[in-house]
């Protein structure tokens, strides 16, 4: 599996050809504006809940690609009023996807979930996408919750996609905790100055969390990692 970070909480994740897009966030990014939301690949949508920072380039990426929905009942509801279509789930369930190699499950969230226009947007999310034994866990928007330990009782994960901004979400040594929750060396983190109220020293967060002797990817918008 290869992840490309395309700035804010947005991912896209290659696997074996196929790209499961996470919260597309882009042209309302000035961060991301060497991004091209036309050249963005995606076969699947994955949808975290509906706050405008997740959802702003959902419509216009999905009409252009074909690209399917994946994401709760509300958000899908929403998005088929414009046309669209997808694959809802609720937390705790899973689905696979790809003839039965991709397996997608939903987990809790500890957020708030409406779209820009008021309209509920369901449970906040995040998901697991495990594929052959890899495992990357994308919490979404979220505080630290004692549930994430639940989580490597049936799973190892090869890598989390946390937020570290703090003020809306984790900060990072709340995400370094939900990184040993999970037991995993290596996150990915994302949702991070974006915002003058999420800009962080990465610096020390990265320092932080190789004191602990784990590894914290920051790739610049528009790079790629491997899992492996």
């Amino acid at each position: 599996m290869k992840v490309t970070y395309l700035g804010h909480a947005c991912v896209n994740i290659e696997i074996n050809g196929k790209y499961f897009l996470v919260d597309p966030f882009i042209s309302a990014n000035p961060l991301a504006k060497h991004i091209d939301i036309n050249s963005v690949p995606a076969d699947y949508i994955l949808i975290t809940h509906a706050h405008g920072d997740h959802i702003a380039d959902v419509e216009a990426i999905a009409k252009r690609t074909g690209a399917q929905l994946i994401s709760n009942p509300e958000i899908l509801q929403y998005f088929r009023n414009l046309g669209l279509d997808g694959h809802d789930m609720n937390i705790g369930g899973s689905h696979r996807f790809e003839d039965g190699t991709v397996k997608i499950k939903m987990i809790k969230a500890e957020h708030s979930s409406s779209f820009p226009d008021g309209t509920y947007g369901g449970n906040p999310a995040g998901f697991l996408v495990i594929y052959n034994d890899q495992t990357i866990y994308i919490s979404g928007d979220t505080a630290l919750h004692y549930d994430m330990k639940i989580i490597p009782h049936q799973y190892r994960i090869d890598l989390g996609i946390f937020p570290i901004g703090n003020n809306y979400t984790m900060g990072v040594r709340d995400a370094l905790t939900a990184a040993r929750f999970v037991e995993t060396n290596n996150v990915l983190g994302v949702h991070y100055n974006t915002f003058p109220v999420i800009t962080i020293d990465t610096e020390a967060a990265v320092r932080k969390f190789k004191d602990d002797h784990r590894r914290l990817h920051l790739p610049a918008i528009g790079e790629t990692i491997n899992v492996i």
